[in-house]
């Protein structure tokens, strides 16, 4: 049974990508008492499924690192994955959460040695590349997954794979028998970290995602383009297995649109400027890289990285909101529109089509698990009648990596206030 000591000075932060993760370790090295809850079966969040952050093209593994290594040498801080908040009661200083705990079938035995995914034989699409490739019935979801401990699938117990998986671990680690749990505790002040997710492509569609092979999302090529990823870095058409030489990026895939998202996700424009790179990198001269955009919206600190970019020769912007994308008989992707700077019409061919998606929040408002104040977008705002319940990174907005981090520093203080003022009343 899983045991939470807990308090109204505690600080609970819902979500464990790198928005939670700072939020929870900026609280808990305050010597603040924090529990963490995360619903994946590890911590890191999108940042994890990243081959490289812009503008430095630098690898995200090393801040995850370093967090890491932070929260587990913080006796202050208490991690849960798999983890569901199913209801919040009551007021700031003075919250219940309640949390659904599901079964990971690995106990704290595991070594993440391997033994049990090598024995079991089912496969399922990997959610850690967006369903790219396969992966074992038993997995460690990732290479840098935190806790370093294998999960069974829950889809192969009651079959021969189950019992194979037990069998194959000498440390006793399988454990059949787990349960669901619901657990309850006391928290002074909620950070609520459950960031974003990609907007749905195959409801734009006149791209053609549902029904085009070649034309993928941003987040399903940037686990592409990665060395760990499906493919080992290799940029190759996921119908053919053929080289993306020609590849095309469609910026405001469902963003700035009243038929889709209203807003603007701000990260887009960045995040293709730094896969032009990748597609640059690997191909050179024969690289033939398109971006047909609204507007580029590269301000302050990322100028010079759009100057950068702009600056190789194989990349070409086409100033164009494109209608449509359709196949030809050999699957390369057809992209038509009108270039609006002097009104030319095009019908442009591509190996491979990337839609730009747009964010919006990982957590449906109807799905809250108590009133907050939500904008038009589903983000939640910084209100007075959310009382001691905060948000952190994209959870309020969307933003890049950098930003978020230093939203949910803010969330973090903001927090600590409340559990003060609770432990100044009692004392």
């Amino acid at each position: 049974m899983t045991e939470v000591i807990a308090t109204n000075e505690t600080i609970l932060v819902v979500g464990g990508g790198i928005s939670g993760m700072t939020a929870a370790l900026e609280a808990a090295e305050t010597g603040k008492q924090v529990v963490l809850l995360e619903q994946r079966p590890y911590l890191g969040g999108r940042v994890s499924q990243l081959y490289k952050y812009f503008p430095k093209l630098c690898f995200p593994t090393c801040g995850l690192e370093i967090n890491q290594r932070r929260a587990k040498m913080n006796p202050n801080l208490r991690v849960l994955t798999m983890a569901e908040v199913t209801a919040i009661e009551g007021t700031a200083g003075n919250y219940t959460a309640t949390v659904k705990l599901t079964p990971r079938y690995v106990n704290e035995n595991c070594t993440a040695c391997g033994d049990c995914a090598k024995a079991v034989e089912a496969e399922f699409d990997d959610e850690f590349n967006y369903g790219l490739a396969k992966r074992k019935g038993a997995y460690l979801p990732n290479r840098m997954a935190m806790p370093q401990r294998y999960v069974l699938d829950p889809r192969i117990l009651g079959t021969p794979d189950a019992e194979k998986a037990k069998a194959a671990c000498k440390y006793g680690a399988v454990d059949l028998q787990m349960q669901e749990e619901t657990i309850r505790f006391k928290a002074g002040a909620v950070i609520w970290a459950t960031g974003w997710r990609p907007y749905d492509a195959a409801k734009i569609q006149p791209y053609g995602y549902d029904r085009i092979k070649n034309v993928i999302t941003s987040v399903e090529f940037e686990r592409l383009c990665d060395p760990s990823g499906p493919t080992g870095g290799r940029l190759v058409r996921p119908s053919d297995g053929k080289e993306a030489k020609r590849v095309a990026f469609i910026q405001c895939a469902g963003s700035r649109d009243r038929n889709h998202l209203l807003h603007c996700s701000r990260i887009c424009c960045m995040a293709s400027l730094k896969q032009c790179t990748y597609v640059s990198e690997a191909y050179g001269a024969a690289a033939d890289i398109s971006v047909y955009y609204i507007d580029i919206r590269a301000i302050d600190r990322f100028e010079d990285f759009y100057a950068k970019v702009a600056a190789i020769p194989q990349v070409k912007f086409i100033k164009s909101k494109p209608a449509a994308v359709v196949a030809d008989r050999d699957g390369n992707p057809i992209v038509h529109g009108v270039d609006t700077e002097g009104y030319k019409r095009f019908a442009d061919p591509h190996d491979l089509v990337v839609l730009a998606v747009g964010m919006e929040p990982s957590l449906d408002p109807a799905r809250f698990p108590m009133p907050i104040v939500v904008n038009r977008e589903g983000f939640i705002e910084p209100a007075p009648e959310n009382g001691g319940i905060f948000a952190a990174g994209s959870a309020s907005d969307a933003l890049d990596v950098n930003r978020a981090v230093q939203h949910a520093t803010g969330a973090a203080l903001r927090a600590i206030q409340v559990v003060n003022r609770v432990a100044g009343m009692e004392g």
